[in-house]
């Protein structure tokens, strides 16, 4: 069992480091807004239960439900998202009057946060292979118990001085190109 957890923690922070940029991203874009870190956290915790049902459905053995080929379209996710963010941007629609950043959708950063795990499902899913039903489910409770110390350390990264101020400078160009990156890296991956 101690094994089991030490691994599922090991797992998750080499699967899940660099969100830490993506979120400190979402948290420049939202601050000052209020509800920033609930949008966030919640919307990180529901990508990654998506992320951990696909997982287990395709290592339990019913990859007929998601087949993995069909992982890399996710991909149109943080594209679009990058995209509109984009174009937002360039029509000057992304810049405020005021010193507060932009609401933030729930279900976007869900959407950017499963699209963004298709590597987390494609290491996880030959773990899940070999792992008894016990023992997936010790990962997935450890994993969505390192969740919120995920987002907790995003939120301390994007809010440090000098971190906070290029990204309020540069949030409006490296939200999108970082969004279109991703989601172009994932749709070219396997």
């Amino acid at each position: 069992m101690l094994t089991t957890l030490a691994a599922a923690a090991g797992l998750f922070v080499a699967t899940n480091i660099d969100d830490i940029v993506v979120l400190s991203l979402f948290f420049a874009r939202g601050a000052g807004h209020k509800g920033t870190t609930a949008a966030i956290l919640t919307g990180q915790y529901l990508g990654f239960l998506g992320i951990l049902v696909a997982s287990s459905v395709v290592g339990l053995g019913f990859n007929a439900v998601i087949p993995t080929d069909l992982i890399r379209y996710f991909g149109l996710i943080p594209l679009l998202l990058g995209l509109w963010a984009a174009w937002q941007a360039f029509r000057g629609e992304d810049d405020d009057e005021d010193i507060s950043g932009k609401k933030l959708s729930t279900l976007a950063v869900a959407g950017v946060t499963f699209a963004n795990g298709g590597d987390n499902i494609g290491v996880y899913v030959p773990v899940f292979t070999t792992s008894t039903l016990a023992e997936v489910a010790v990962y997935c409770a450890v994993f969505l118990a390192l969740v919120a110390p995920l987002v907790w350390a995003a939120r301390f990264v994007a809010t440090r001085p000098g971190i906070a101020e290029a990204l309020e400078k540069w949030e409006s160009v490296l939200f999108p190109v970082v969004l279109i990156a991703l989601g172009i890296s994932i749709l070219l991956a396997v």
